[in-house]
């Protein structure tokens, strides 16, 4: 999409798909503002349910776009979950397709 050629809406399908849900693409947007994040942070930030967070935490690892690791932090065990650079170069590539589809519609 350049100016000589307008929005094609064809270019909404390129969009990462595990990202575009609403609920992977929260769970992102958090995990790209600290270096890494438990379960019980993420569920508050993202005010999701454990088992609707478990299930999608567990869609982003298949992809390679989060880690998780269980650790225990003062004997009681955690679910830690951190972005991973494929998760970081994803984000941006969805953002980089969709920031100027969106200025498109603004205009």
């Amino acid at each position: 999409m350049t100016e000589d050629h307008p929005l094609d809406p064809r270019e909404i399908s390129d969009l990462d798909r595990v990202i575009h849900s609403p609920t992977r693409l929260k769970i992102m947007l958090v995990l790209m503002s600290v270096e890494e994040a438990d379960f019980t942070f993420i569920t508050h930030a993202t005010d999701l349910t454990r088992g609707n967070l478990s299930a999608n935490l567990t869609k982003l690892e298949e992809t390679g776009y989060i880690k998780i690791e269980k650790k225990f932090i003062e004997r009681v065990p955690k679910t830690i979950a951190s972005i991973t650079p494929a998760g970081k170069k994803a984000l941006d590539d969805y953002s980089s397709l969709l920031g100027p589809i969106l200025d498109q519609l603004r205009q």
